[in-house]
């Protein structure tokens, strides 16, 4: 065992359990057999985050695979956070996934019914969706049980830490219920660990919390955060994907200053450490800035 292996951070679930403030990261897998990338990335993050989430052919794009990736991370001394789509599978090949993963030694799991491929580089692929988030963590909860989905024993029985995805910035009032109705489902459907979609406003957390401590709900929740780069990605994603706002002030922040990592990274501090008080812990989205992550978190005294 290496010393970076030996000294590294808690564990996701040991993080999350013992009320430590968990940081988890993301790595998107290439696009092709190059996986230098992933070394690259892993090694900037060493003994960084808490976990490592890694993406399943996000936004429908078709990548390397999600479980190889992961196994890469596991051998190299982290935590990863192994997200399963609903989208490619059917609930056959999303077990037998499931199992594989847990073979491999991976034992974090993120539930997600997953972008329609509609919306990626093969737009004429047929899409699954035999399962949806729920229903997978049904399923991650009764492989636990050792048994599979219609009731034939298992030959040994795997362990995750399963998490879900929940949307704090919901656009009205409405769609905010029909997420906590959704959180509340997931919970009930085996659940131990949220991450949220980005936010960029204290007071979205604030509130979320306040409506979840109402309805008792305990279970951890994470938020989710953006590198943001400038204000042109801010003013897209405001316009462009559904459940995220960017204040005006932030974008005006970006506006009026050349450096723009320097100014993500104060914009993210200050972000962090006002929800730090409000979440069990922080997911941290790079989008292809993984190289200033580490920066971030010396700053937060993570």
């Amino acid at each position: 065992m290496t010393e970076d292996v030996k000294h590294s951070k808690p564990s996701l679930k040991e993080a999350i359990q013992k009320g430590q403030f968990a940081v988890t990261c993301e790595i998107g897998p290439p696009k092709g057999v190059d996986t230098k990338e992933i070394f690259e990335i892993g090694e900037m993050l060493k003994n960084k985050a808490n976990g490592i989430n890694v993406t399943d052919l996000q936004s429908s794009v078709m990548r390397l695979g999600s479980m190889v990736t992961c196994h890469f991370l596991k051998d190299m001394g982290h935590d990863p956070v192994f997200q399963v789509t609903c989208r490619d599978r059917n609930r056959l090949a999303i077990q037998s996934d499931l199992l594989s993963a847990y073979v491999l030694g991976i034992r974090n799991v993120l539930a997600l019914t997953g972008d329609h491929t509609t919306v990626g580089d093969h737009p004429q692929a047929k899409p699954v969706y035999d399962l949806d988030s729920v229903s997978l963590l049904y399923t991650m909860s009764r492989l636990e049980e050792g048994f599979d989905l219609v009731g034939n024993e298992l030959n040994g029985k795997p362990s995750f830490f399963k998490g879900a995805v929940v949307n704090p910035g919901a656009d009205t009032e409405a769609s905010l219920n029909l997420q906590l109705l959704k959180m509340q489902k997931k919970i009930d459907a085996g659940a131990e660990f949220f991450q949220t979609q980005a936010i960029f406003d204290e007071n979205v957390v604030e509130k979320f919390m306040e409506k979840i401590t109402k309805m008792g709900i305990k279970t951890p929740v994470m938020a989710g955060v953006i590198l943001l780069k400038s204000e042109k990605m801010a003013n897209y994603m405001n316009k462009n994907v559904p459940g995220i706002f960017v204040p005006k002030k932030i974008i005006d922040r970006m506006a009026q200053t050349t450096d723009k990592v320097s100014m993500c990274l104060e914009i993210l501090t200050d972000l962090i450490t006002k929800i730090k008080p409000l979440c069990a812990g922080v997911h941290i989205q790079a989008l292809g800035w993984e190289k200033h992550v580490p920066t971030l978190i010396q700053n937060l005294g993570l």
